[in-house]
């Protein structure tokens, strides 16, 4: 186990690398002076040497390799720069944002599975009934309407109408509600449906007859045995779920007026604010792979027939 952890975590920090690499060279290949941007967000006027003073005092004059290696370096400092945009550091923008987003990802994610699980499993153990048929209708719509039509009607509903939740901002639990819902109602239908297919294949396992032979409880034989080996692939979509959630919320984020870390994300794109973006495609990164490695090594205490071999 600690060879194989070993072999992930070097392959965990070449991959950081490479997507490093990647997203400087993408950033500096896309049309924008992030000088000329700057600028003129403050009105100052265009000329020849304005900008290339601003580009000095950016560090943008300087050769691509580097100003890379200045940025690596930092980075590995866990110093990613200071914004182009606000001359705020950027750890500290992201830190200041990365709670709003953890906030409302923790809050959907609990809700999608407090809605999907019970309905998983009475999907399948009821398969081909009005139940499951019902179930499966209700997934379907769910992910079917898009992320931000579903959040304006949410709005229109019971902010504009009903009065009873702000419409936007953070602040109390009532500002949480209906951006939760609304990513919840999006994520709810994906782990219904997992839940219910994976559940029917593993109640038709040999070892769930001999658990039913042997004069287990139905019950028992469901939520011990089968759902346990049900529950593997929705780990996956789990900890995939999660990561995405970190910079996967910028619709939601935006319409609700969310200060998450997508929000701030789309800003910097915007104005070509490289070191605000290069440090949230390194976090965003970096948080896949955790979820990765995570999951994989889960699998070990879900399905005992899972070993990992060095």
């Amino acid at each position: 186990m600690l060879r194989y952890l070993a072999s992930r975590l070097v392959q965990l920090g070449v991959v950081l690398f490479a997507i490093t690499v990647l997203s400087f060279a993408l950033l500096h290949l896309a049309p924008g002076d992030p000088a000329q941007i700057l600028l003129r967000n403050q009105g100052a006027l265009l000329t020849q040497t304005t900008v290339e003073k601003m580009r000095a005092e950016l560090g943008l004059d300087q050769p691509l390799p580097v100003q890379y290696w200045r940025w690596l370096r930092g980075a590995v400092r866990l110093d990613f720069g200071v914004s182009f945009r606000t001359g705020q550091p950027v750890a500290e923008l992201l830190l200041g944002r990365l709670g709003a987003t953890v906030e409302l990802a923790a809050a959907a994610l609990v809700l999608a599975l407090l809605w999907s699980v019970p309905l998983g499993i009475l999907a399948a153990v009821y398969r081909d009934t009005l139940l499951d048929h019902a179930s499966r209708l209700l997934a379907l719509v769910g992910a079917s309407m898009p992320s931000f039509w579903l959040g304006l009607l949410l709005i229109y509903a019971f902010a504009v109408q009903l009065g009873w939740f702000p419409v936007l901002g953070r602040g109390s639990l009532a500002h949480l509600v209906l951006p939760a819902i609304t990513l919840a109602l999006s994520l709810a239908p994906v782990y219904m449906r997992l839940i219910r297919a994976n559940l029917c294949d593993a109640l038709r396992e040999d070892y769930i007859r001999t658990a039913r032979a042997k004069g287990a409880s139905e019950r028992r034989v469901i939520l011990r045995h089968g759902l346990r080996t049900a529950l593997i692939p929705v780990v996956t979509l789990f900890g995939m779920t999660l990561a995405h959630l970190l910079g996967g919320t910028v619709v939601v984020e935006t319409i609700f007026a969310w200060p998450g870390i997508g929000q701030l994300a789309v800003e910097a794109i915007l104005n070509r604010d490289f070191p605000v973006v290069q440090a949230f495609v390194l976090l965003l990164s970096l948080a896949f792979a955790l979820a990765n490695l995570a999951v994989d090594l889960f699998y070990v205490l879900l399905d005992p027939r899972i070993r990992v071999e060095g």
